[in-house]
């Protein structure tokens, strides 16, 4: 067996490689290794977002949870942000979502938030992994009133809204036209119900999931129709999130996307402005774009990056005491708001800055121009993405694409840690070229790799 925990938990395609019996040595494990040092029943928490597969891997993940005795909360169809808000407001020992965030339906994910609302660790998930491959063998099952039971919270997104809108600190959000595309996918209540109540005039899309239309042609993965239709109707920007709404892009009132790295900045600058950025500095990843970077340096604003992953991220705000960071795709940390990824939040607070500003999106969106960069995914089997470094031919590959840039661009190859492929991406003077360099490197690592 392979690593079960990528970059975001535990994720595959839904009854194959995430099967019932996979999500059931889940749940044994995470209960007794985040609880094990606790002398009380333990309360889990357990959201999900909008998939089909939702309801068979809750029942699995839930009797594991209450075969080591836990009690399990189940909060219903709810963004993973607000799970894990929600785990430090009823004081629950975890909170786990099943999610594969930006996924097409097929897949879903298990990801698990320690009791103060952080993403787990690489020590703590490789203790639940171990026990997992050793098939929960070592765990003593409880009788009697020691099983768990489960139940039901009705406040869940009600509560989540009502802190949210603190982002606002009072102010309302009258006389913004704002376009929102759900994804089919967990926001599609809770993204629209609290633009509405705090004053917007809401134009909304994609809220309507069946179960298997959850990112189908649309949300932060699929904008290119979200953007034309932003274009054509009199708003003033569109919000776009992803499957499980930890995400957020941005499409102007002229239909440009506005990606991670411009929303990020904005905000960092004007948080600097305000004296509200810690330490005058923003996390990002080595997939950040270089015009971010020069452009942060001549603000004064120090740039921090870490690998590819949201959850590396925070580590590094943590550790550091910074509290604004992200990533290009969207996954934006504000850690004055919360202690994940949350894209309502994150858009409540660039919406706050252009009522503030008086600016509109497009003028905000010019605080940097992005260096050309293009991203190809190569499709690789989960067993084989982590074995391109051992390959020659491929290395040599990209040692000689690296060279031609000559110190103008770069070559960032990784494996993904939420998908089956490898990732290309090449940034550069000119589009055209760095196109050209990242298709061909992507189809010799497919090549190499069957």
């Amino acid at each position: 067996m392979g690593r079960l925990f990528g970059t975001d938990g535990v994720r595959g395609v839904a009854n194959t490689e995430l099967d019932v019996e996979l999500a059931m040595k889940i749940g044994k494990a995470a209960a007794h290794v985040l609880t094990k040092e606790t002398m009380h029943k333990p309360k889990i928490l357990i959201g999900k977002d909008t998939r089909i597969s939702g309801d068979m891997l809750e029942a699995a993940l839930s009797a594991g949870l209450c075969s080591l005795g836990a009690g399990v909360i189940s909060l219903g169809v709810i963004p993973t942000p607000a799970v894990a808000y929600l785990t430090r407001k009823y004081d629950a020992d975890a909170g786990i979502v099943i999610s594969a965030s930006h996924n097409s339906a097929e897949f879903n994910g298990i990801k698990i938030f320690n009791g103060n609302g952080y993403k787990l660790s690489d020590d703590i998930e490789d203790e639940i992994e171990e026990i997992i491959q050793n098939d929960c063998a070592s765990l003593d099952l409880p009788t009697g009133d020691a099983v768990g039971t489960i139940s039901k919270c009705d406040t869940a997104l009600s509560d989540y809204k009502a802190f949210v809108k603190e982002t606002l600190k009072g102010e309302s959000l009258d006389g913004l036209k704002i376009a929102v595309d759900c994804a089919n996918g967990a926001s599609y209540l809770s993204s629209v119900e609290t633009l509405v109540e705090l004053g917007a005039e809401v134009f909304v899309v994609h809220n309507h999931p069946n179960g298997t239309n959850i990112n189908l042609k649309c949300g932060s993965t699929h904008t290119d129709k979200f953007c034309e239709y932003v274009k054509n109707i009199d708003v003033d920007l569109g919000l776009s999130f992803d499957g499980d709404a930890d995400r957020l892009l941005v499409v102007d009132e002229n239909g440009a996307l506005i990606d991670g790295d411009k929303i990020m900045l904005i905000c960092a600058d004007y948080m600097k402005e305000h004296k509200m950025l810690s330490k005058d500095t923003l996390v990002t990843t080595v997939m950040t774009n270089l015009g971010l970077v020069n452009a942060a340096k001549e603000k004064g604003i120090q740039i921090v990056q870490t690998k590819v992953g949201d959850r590396y991220v925070l580590e590094e705000m943590l550790e550091k005491g910074y509290t604004l960071g992200g990533e290009q795709s969207g996954h934006i940390i504000c850690l004055d708001f919360n202690t994940t990824g949350d894209g309502l939040c994150s858009a409540l607070l660039l919406l706050s800055i252009l009522k503030k500003t008086g600016k509109r999106l497009s003028e905000l969106s010019s605080v940097f121009v992005p260096l050309p960069q293009v991203m190809v995914n190569a499709k690789v089997s989960n067993a084989k993405k982590e074995t391109y470094r051992d390959d020659d031919v491929i290395m040599e590959a990209i040692r000689e694409v690296e060279e031609e840039f000559s110190g103008n661009g770069r070559v960032l190859i990784r494996p993904s840690g939420t998908e089956p492929c490898v990732r290309v991406m090449i940034e550069g003077p000119e589009q055209g070229i760095i196109t050209q360099k990242a298709n061909y490197l992507a189809k010799l690592i497919e090549a190499r790799l069957v």
